[in-house]
């Protein structure tokens, strides 16, 4: 475990048996033993366009942005516009100087590894128990680059059931919305698009450039060309094939959070429940935060300044915008994150060239994004509200708050208030930073929820990857995005549904108030906030729930 020193955390999992403990290890095993190799012919298209100066397939440009000149005037608007364009583009530099060296690093790795028959990745758990390999720079957790360059060691045949879903994996790597679509409609379109699979296997850089169109491109590629191998054969379903396909949590917070609530209408929006295509809750905040703003947008500007922001984003907003905040949201994002997030989609379509004037803009969407968030999931604010109250009852009386996930795990909130220890030597005198005794109360409070959730959604993830194991497949987890061979998907799919009723079906939140009255027998805490009435074992029949 990740601890960096905790020091009640180290002693919580020393006090725990090694009974309790063994489901944990056995996780990270399986999730080790996982054989990777990394794929030649992703990895020979990549050092082309790196060494062509990148600016290519999400690739970071090998050039600097170069400075503007300074204008020739006493303007002093004209100078302070100069001035913020010297900063945006210092700043720019600096961004693509750390791009480089992270795809330098990741490709000396790849070229170091690429001969090998294959290797494994450690891993090892943060405090809350997420899983991560431990090797830190070329991993299947990274960039699409990293995805792309690593694929399975071990290939399957991939049968009729792996083929489908290798057509409905490359149409999820396009996306575009193309992945929102119903499994027969996304299948349709890789079955539209052959002669550009082809075209994108045979000449990744001299053809047609299909490919560089997806949003993970090279993953997009890997597929076209292991799915081209596979229809040119003589038997397509014996190919054999190497590609994780993966399979994704739609917005997991949210998904753990109506679990939680038994809530259904946040069950719905989020697919616990079954539905002819997948319900898409990024597209549902987007059409609420249209609704805000066309709203304001007809409102006098000189009664209501945010008019000018309304007029000017109304044509902008569309999942991708509110995607990150929606996604962040169950775990805690502020206002501040919320606007940085925003601001960073609006300076991408660079439809707001003044500094000031985007700044701006984007703490209006910011805070639309958050009210229509508020809105739609009442159920999981109730839950995330009393989650926060209990934190904060006992770190009011300066103690961490510590629980035990469903698989066993303790887990001690690190947040104490740093002090200095001087150290004087013959030399110099040396200041060191200390826990003190003192817990940060505040930090308690507001980190509990998110990380409760990320301890519920990590015991997911290791339940799956035991029972995976246990039926012979080949599995790899990113938090709440599951991977197994293609034919081998809808049996993952079966297993991973069963373990999130399991999970569920335990009293989760009335062991934890117990948890925290046993611990403090003298505080009162809040009452268990009220549960609706979803059937957990929808879940089983959600065809969208992982896809």
């Amino acid at each position: 475990m990740r601890i960096h020193g905790a020091k009640q955390q180290r002693v919580a999992i020393k006090r725990a048996s090694r009974n309790q403990l063994e489901p944990v290890f056995k996780a990270l095993d399986t999730l080790g033993n996982t054989k990777w190799r990394v794929n030649k012919r992703i990895l020979a298209v990549l050092d082309r366009i790196w060494a062509s100066g990148g600016h290519l397939a999400g690739l970071v440009d090998r050039e600097d942005v170069h400075l503007p000149e300074e204008p020739q005037t006493e303007d002093e608007a004209e100078i302070q516009k100069w001035r913020w364009k010297v900063k945006s583009v210092k700043k720019e530099n600096s961004e693509r100087h750390s791009q480089r060296c992270d795809v330098e690093l990741k490709l000396a790795v790849a070229r170091k590894m690429k001969d090998e028959e294959g290797f494994y990745y450690p891993h090892n758990l943060d405090f809350r128990g997420r899983a991560y390999p431990m090797h830190p720079y070329l991993n299947h957790l990274g960039s699409d680059v990293c995805r792309g360059i690593l694929e399975f060691a071990e290939g399957r045949p991939l049968g009729k059931s792996g083929l489908r879903w290798l057509k409905i994996h490359l149409a999820n790597l396009y996306a575009g919305g193309v992945d929102k679509l119903s499994y027969d409609g996304r299948i349709s379109f890789t079955e539209n698009h052959l002669d550009d699979i082809f075209d994108s296997a045979d000449r990744p850089l001299e053809g047609q450039h299909w490919w560089l169109g997806a949003e993970d491109p090279f993953q997009c590629l890997a597929v076209c060309i292991n799915l081209s191998e596979a229809l040119r054969s003589p038997s397509p379903e014996t190919a054999i094939s190497h590609t994780p396909v993966h399979q994704d949590g739609s917005c997991n917070g949210l998904q753990h959070y109506a679990a939680l609530g038994r809530d259904k209408l946040g069950a719905a929006a989020v697919n616990l429940v079954g539905g002819g295509k997948p319900a898409d809750v990024y597209s549902g905040i987007a059409a609420r935060v249209l609704d805000i703003m066309r709203r304001d947008a007809e409102i006098d500007p000189a009664i209501n300044l945010n008019s000018m922001h309304a007029k000017l984003l109304v044509d902008q907003v569309d999942r991708k915008l509110v995607k990150q905040t929606v996604m962040t949201s169950v775990y805690g994002v502020t206002y501040i994150g919320a606007r940085d997030q925003i601001k960073r989609r609006l300076k991408e379509r660079c439809i707001i060239a003044d500094v000031p004037q985007l700044y701006s803009a984007a703490c209006y969407a910011a805070k639309t994004t958050l009210t229509a968030l508020e809105e739609m999931f009442e159920g999981a604010r109730w839950i995330m509200a009393w989650l926060g109250e209990c934190a904060k009852v006992i770190a009011s009386e300066n103690q961490p708050v510590q629980w035990t996930t469903p698989f066993g795990l303790p887990v001690v909130q690190p947040y104490r208030q740093l002090g200095r220890q001087l150290i004087k030597t013959s030399l110099q005198v040396l200041s060191l930073q200390r826990e003190t005794d003192k817990v940060m109360v505040r930090r308690q409070r507001t980190a509990f929820p998110p990380n409760f959730v990320h301890s519920l959604d990590g015991s997911h993830m290791m339940m799956t990857a035991v029972a995976c194991k246990e039926a012979g497949l080949n599995f790899a987890g990113v938090h709440d995005s599951y991977w197994t061979h293609a034919c081998d998907v809808d049996e993952m799919n079966r297993i991973l549904r069963e373990k999130f009723v399991e999970l569920y079906e335990t009293p989760i939140l009335e062991n934890l108030l117990e948890s925290f009255q046993s611990s403090f027998p003298d505080l009162k805490f809040p009452p268990l906030p009220e549960r609706g009435d979803f059937d957990l074992r929808d879940v089983l029949q959600s065809t969208y729930f992982f896809n």
